[in-house]
């Protein structure tokens, strides 16, 4: 009969717990493998899975990275590298605290293990105790295995703490440094705005002294958006066309209703002065405006033959206070310049009979289009026309050949090719006006003293040259303060 003991129950269960794996690894819920030698002295630790650099490793790759970007990173760059490192120490730091947690409970664990094994130890035998006695001897190679680990990690953990604490110096000095520049800058950007404050002081009391430059400013300014807005309707031809059309037509029918109001001005004179003098010898015909001709012809068989009388014309003021003669206009055709407008034109008929006086209904008005003709020759800075000498010397000139009479800023010369008529300067002696001495290309000629001994008449190509002539040739002498009109024609300037 057999005895049964509590140990030999204890036994069997223990038979079926089967032998502890060499190949236990504790961060991957399995021990790690092991190569044991004499005394169960671990000799190698197989690792297969770990492959990567160690922390070590990569902070000594951080700094050699650091230290070659170094000086090629600008203040800024570089506090802010060294904030980032910082970051990245700190996260380090961390998670060596981390590891520490995962250390201590192996510690626990083998602890309790070892516990295990040497109760085990206590109730088997034969073959099962070696095997827990082998399996002690490895928990106990892996409890000095894990202590070196310690050691290294406390290590790392060392060499971390410095390597913050050598960031955060640097990240000090980074910021010490922008700081500093910052301050620099700021000190640079108060003495910009200091200067330029001087400078708009300066620009004031210079602009408060000299009010004519504002003026020039003004008028330059004034062209700089005629001009511009000149530009903008170029980019638009279609309304610029239209308009010329429109002003085209407005000029137009300004010119007719001008002509019709002084047709009518003339005949309601006309009227009034027939109720006043029934019995009318002589009358003026022709247009009352610059770049047209007078005519007085007689009206009645009464009349005496224009050819036995004697004619002067006289210039009266528009209240008819004031009669002045004009010298040399003397014949029974007349034709108006432009230093009769607004004035009334008389003539007086003088006959064995006795003397007859004709005048215009009214001023003589300026011609159509003739200003917009002058401002575009101004533009051109000097004026030149195409003129035939009809008389020189008070001699009718022979050759019929083209001559150019130039209008300058300074002078006026008359020539023909490379030969020269006559070149003079504006000066007192100098006179220029419309031709006074009848023909039917009155309106058209020119009378021009160049100096005492020479003087021409010249045949323009049309009224409004002529006219156009006169006008500039006397706004460029008055800029040299020179009066230039015709003989006695000075009190009128």
């Amino acid at each position: 009969m057999t005895k049964v003991s509590p140990v030999s129950a204890v036994e069997v269960q223990v038979y079926a717990v089967h032998s502890v794996a060499t190949n236990v690894d504790l961060a991957g819920s399995r021990f790690p493998k092991y190569k044991l030698g004499p005394d169960y002295q671990v000799l190698d630790e197989i690792r297969g899975d770990r492959t990567g650099p160690t922390l070590k490793e990569i902070v000594v790759e951080e700094i050699t990275q650091l230290t070659d970007q170094h000086e090629r990173l600008s203040v800024r760059d570089l506090a802010s590298k060294f904030d980032k490192n910082l970051a990245a120490a700190g996260k380090l730091s961390d998670e060596a605290k981390l590891r520490e947690v995962p250390s201590l409970e192996g510690h626990v664990l083998l602890k309790k293990l070892r516990d295990v094994l040497e109760y085990l130890k206590g109730i088997l035998a034969g073959q099962n105790k070696d095997d827990v006695e082998k399996a002690i001897s490895m928990v106990e190679a892996l409890a000095v295995k894990l202590t070196q680990k310690e050691g290294e990690l406390i290590q790392e953990k060392f060499e971390v703490k410095k390597l913050v604490n050598f960031l955060k110096q640097a990240s000090e000095d980074a910021k010490k440094l922008v700081s500093q520049e910052r301050s620099f800058a700021c000190a640079e950007i108060e003495s910009a705005r200091a200067v330029v404050q001087r400078i708009g002081n300066a620009l004031e009391e210079q602009e408060n002294n000299s009010k004519s430059s504002g003026i020039k400013d003004l008028e330059q300014l004034l062209e700089e958006v005629q001009e511009g807005r000149r530009i903008k309707l170029m980019h638009q031809p279609s309304k610029v066309i239209d308009m010329e059309h429109e002003l085209r037509d407005l000029r137009h029918q300004i010119s007719e209703k001008s002509t019709i109001s002084l047709k009518l001005q003339k005949e309601l004179t006309i009227s009034k002065r027939a109720e006043d003098n029934v019995q009318r010898l002589y009358e003026l015909c022709g247009s009352e405006s610059v770049g047209s001709m007078l005519r007085v012809q007689s009206c009645s068989d009464d009349a005496v033959d224009l050819s036995r009388c004697g004619i002067q014309w006289y210039r009266l003021s528009s209240e008819c206070s004031r009669r002045e003669p004009i010298t040399g206009a003397n014949k029974f055709v007349y034709a108006p310049e432009p230093i009769d407008v607004g004035r009334v034109l008389e003539a007086d008929i003088i006959s064995s009979t006795g003397n007859v006086s004709v005048m215009t209904s009214g001023p003589i008005g300026q011609a159509p289009e003739l200003e917009n003709y002058v401002e575009t020759i101004v533009r051109k800075m000097n004026a030149d026309f195409n003129v035939v000498i009809s008389q020189m010397n008070g001699r009718n000139y022979s050759s019929r050949s083209v001559h150019v009479f130039h209008v300058g800023k300074s002078r006026m010369k008359l020539s023909r090719g490379w030969i020269t008529k006559a070149r003079d300067s504006y000066s007192k002696s100098m006179q220029l006006c419309g031709f006074r001495g009848g023909g039917n290309s009155a309106a058209k000629s020119l009378f021009w003293q160049a100096r005492k001994g020479l003087c021409f008449v010249l045949l323009f190509e049309s009224e409004r040259e002529r006219n156009g002539a006169l006008i500039i040739a006397r706004r460029y002498a008055l800029d040299c303060n020179v009066l230039l009109a015709g003989p006695d024609d000075d009190a009128l300037l």
